[in-house]
């Protein structure tokens, strides 16, 4: 009789647990947040990004950094899995490269400029290399909350842009 009410006792636990574990899992897709950006990125809240070079931000919900990550996978990670960038390795999406090119890329604005006309990463010319993402093919909105994932990767995904496999 003991020994029935201790199993009963440890499966109410081990069902609680579970139930707590994968609360997270079901409030970020109802809220239609893909959990790569909690797991991996950390945002639960929105977070601050900067826009341009004067210290102006915007904020970015889970939710936009979520539709961010499903425009990077349908218009850029055949080039550019895990932030590295496959025609050219030397150039990846890390934060330092994106700082280092020319203009910098590692704003909101200047990211976002560079996918409506890419250009080289000295930005002499125009590249073919990458895709462009005219208005007609993307809306604003979505451009940003793409750029938005992008840096948010650059900044907190580990591994993200390394050049080594």
């Amino acid at each position: 009789m003991l020994y029935r009410l201790f199993a009963r006792y440890i499966f109410l636990i081990l069902i609680m647990v579970l139930v707590v574990y994968d609360s997270s899992t079901l409030t970020a897709q109802a809220a239609n947040i893909d959990p790569y950006i909690g797991r991996y990125l950390h945002i639960s809240e929105p977070i601050a990004l900067n826009l341009d070079g004067e210290g102006n931000t915007r904020l970015f919900s889970p939710s936009e950094l979520s539709l961010g990550k499903k425009l990077f996978e349908s218009n850029c990670i055949n080039c550019h899995v895990g932030g590295a960038t496959l025609p050219d390795p030397s150039v990846s999406l890390s934060l330092k490269t994106l700082q280092d090119a020319n203009p910098p890329r590692d704003r909101i604005n200047s990211l976002v400029a560079f996918m409506r006309q890419p250009m080289t990463y000295d930005g002499s010319q125009e590249t073919y290399w990458c895709r462009q993402l005219s208005p007609n093919l993307l809306s604003l909105e979505q451009v940003e909350s793409l750029a938005a994932f992008v840096l948010t990767a650059a900044q907190k995904a580990p591994g993200w842009g390394t050049e080594n496999f």
